[in-house]
């Protein structure tokens, strides 16, 4: 897609999403209301390569409420709930720019979709929107991993890059019990 195309698509959706009352900004969207919440855009340049149908975008979990988290991961090469996978995550920016991350699969969403909260490897003690993992084989470097459970994302199975490593139970609960605890979600 040329890059003029992509601007024009992206300020189509901008003008669509201000008709409905979101704000696009540097920081992504945003609810007029000022709540300050950030909802999905998806745009032609969600993911290197993808046409939108495989992007992973970022959902605002505060509007999803029938979310019932899982822990059923299977070595079978496709993302399930309890597995830590590789996807490419975009930027808050929205500007087209992400990086591969490994997420946390946390339940299914359709048959080709997956909601999962993001990894890093960037210390956030005592920020309440981050739980300490400890370290995993998802990271080579053997480093602790924290996720943010303020941010949700929709991973297309067609998105994952590499299934990293199944998550054990009592980590996944921990993340499951904040997040019903945040979004009031069915927790296992």
């Amino acid at each position: 897609m040329s890059t003029d195309l992509t601007g024009i698509l992206s300020a189509l959706v901008v003008v669509v999403l201000a008709a409905f009352g979101v704000v696009v900004g540097r920081r992504g969207a945003r609810n007029r209301s000022g709540a300050g919440s950030r909802v999905a855009v998806p745009t032609a340049v969600d993911s290197p390569g993808s046409d939108g149908g495989t992007a992973t975008i970022e959902v605002d979990p505060r509007t999803v409420r029938t979310l019932r988290l899982a822990y059923a991961p299977q070595r079978d090469g496709q993302p399930d709930a309890g597995e830590v996978v590789w996807t490419w995550v975009p930027y808050a920016e929205r500007d087209g720019r992400g990086k591969d991350r490994p997420v946390l699969v946390i339940a299914r969403q359709t048959p080709d979709r997956f909601y999962a909260v993001k990894l890093t490897s960037v210390s956030h003690d005592g920020d309440r929107d981050f739980l300490s993992l400890g370290s995993g084989p998802w990271d080579a470097q053997g480093r602790e991993s924290w996720v943010d459970v303020d941010q949700l994302y929709s991973v297309h199975a067609g998105g994952v890059r590499r299934e990293a490593a199944a998550l054990d139970r009592a980590r996944f609960e921990r993340v499951a019990g904040v997040l019903q605890k945040r979004f009031g979600w069915s927790a296992p």
